[in-house]
């Protein structure tokens, strides 16, 4: 492979990146952003590259979830700290289900840009440039409000350092402690017709807890928080190169924004400039995968970006569609297979499933999210192989976005509390119910395995 530095992606095509009035000032912000202390730790990240390879092994269960795009304005107490609840909530239910530890991945503090279809919007006769996402532009509909601006970059710098230092701030206190998951209930959620089977589960597990503690004679400490790491689609490669440092006494470069940076399937171009990036850093890396994704085309990543089939190095997020996983997850399990490779499977059952309204509202149906879920968990059966994560765009706050699930939303629903200004996410009922049926799936399909062994 040619030599890597964090500046040689710039001698590659690079897709989706926004169009600046001032390259001259989009320069000086970057240096000013690669002069900031970075926001994550080397050993956190290889702490999570250790998990995530006990994850593509079966020994663990990956839960990535969060917003489609960050907005400054929700970096506030209260929407850091659902976001954070539900992902616990979700979590435990998943730690029964499959008993095994799970990996919580949140998409926040940094999941600020988004890749756009389309260049250019156009309302009535006005045509101005697409959202981007707040570390780009704004989503005002205003010749101003839509312009690039590099100060941007600074502003989700910022937010996304006190979103994680306010994770980090709840975590140390205690707020993670499985001992009282009572801590992690919703308001707004206590008359939910999951709440009763929720609470059980959460006092099986204190129960459980209780009970080592009794046998051992000491509190159970590794088990009063748990760990929490951060992601985001590592797509405004000026930002991911400001924050790109070589480790203390070493030679890897680390991503220092985030854990666990992942490449859009819009940008898995083996020979572009997000490759190029994504090639030479020592984090965990994911790359998301869809119906368009050739066997051919993943050897040619799994060269590039997983050489020396490094553990935990690589995860594929996988987005195809409730219609169309039966026919591409098989062939993309024996491309990896045949290359020789070992990577952690992920199945994102939310971007495959994008629907409209008759009104023209963006949405997605629970069952058809269940439904990709339900033949991934089949599939990687059939096929010998692991599925080790899943991969939500969800929020803990009270959004009716999309449809079904346990009070069975409708089109009048979305009216109610539609707030994405991307891709619709699971509100926090629909969240928790999904966490609750994966936890039955993989409970059957351990019961499975015992009853095959004995």
């Amino acid at each position: 492979m040619p030599h890597w530095s964090r500046e040689s992606w710039r001698s590659k095509r690079a897709a989706h990146q926004p169009a600046y009035a001032s390259e001259a000032d989009l320069s000086r912000t970057g240096e000013e952003l690669s002069s900031l202390p970075p926001l994550v730790t080397s050993w956190e990240v290889e702490a999570l590259k250790a998990q995530l390879a006990e994850a593509a092994q079966g020994k663990r269960f990956l839960l990535q979830g969060g917003d489609c795009a960050e907005q400054f304005d929700e970096c506030t107490a209260g929407a850091i700290t659902n976001k954070l609840k539900i992902l616990l909530q979700m979590s435990l239910v998943l730690v029964q289900g499959s008993h095994r530890p799970v990996i919580r991945v949140g998409r926040f503090a940094g999941q600020y840009a988004k890749p756009r279809s389309e260049e250019f919007e156009t309302r009535e006769a006005t045509t101005l440039p697409s959202y981007r996402g707040d570390l780009v532009n704004r989503t005002g509909f205003t010749g101003v409000e839509r312009a690039p601006d590099p100060q941007l970059l600074l502003r989700a710098y910022e937010r996304s350092a006190l979103t994680l230092n306010f994770i980090r701030a709840l975590v140390k206190g205690g707020f993670a402690d499985l001992h009282h998951p009572e801590y992690w209930d919703l308001d707004f959620a206590q008359h939910s017709p999951l709440a009763a089977e929720y609470h059980s589960l959460a006092r099986r597990v204190v129960e459980a807890l209780q009970f080592m503690e009794n046998i051992a004679g000491v509190r159970t400490g590794e088990m009063e928080w748990v760990d929490f790491f951060t992601s985001h689609e590592g797509l405004h490669l000026i930002y991911e190169e400001a924050q790109t440092r070589r480790a203390p006494g070493g030679e890897n470069w680390y991503n220092l924004s985030t854990h666990f940076p992942w490449i859009g399937m819009r940008t898995a171009d083996p020979d572009g400039a997000h490759v190029e990036y994504f090639r030479g850093i020592a984090n965990p890396i994911g790359v998301k995968v869809g119906p368009g994704m050739t066997g051919n085309l993943l050897t040619q990543l799994l060269e590039r970006l997983h050489p020396h089939d490094e553990p935990g190095r690589l995860t594929l997020i996988y987005r195809f569609g409730h219609k169309k996983i039966s026919e591409c997850l098989p062939r993309l399990i024996e491309a990896v297979r045949s290359a020789g490779k070992s990577v952690l499977w992920c199945c994102d059952p939310m971007h495959g499933n994008t629907r409209y309204t008759a009104d023209g509202t963006k949405t997605r149906h629970f069952d058809e999210i269940l439904s990709e879920l339900e033949q991934a968990f089949a599939i990687h059966g059939q096929c010998g192989s692991y599925l080790g994560g899943v991969h939500f765009e969800l929020t803990g706050d009270d959004v009716t976005e999309c449809l079904g699930g346990a009070r069975n939303l409708g089109d009048s629903d979305l009216k109610r509390a539609y707030r994405s200004e991307v891709d619709p996410r699971l509100n926090y009922e629909q969240a928790l119910e999904m966490a609750l049926l994966i936890a039955r799936m993989m409970g059957r399909t351990n019961a499975a395995k015992n009853d095959a062994v004995v």
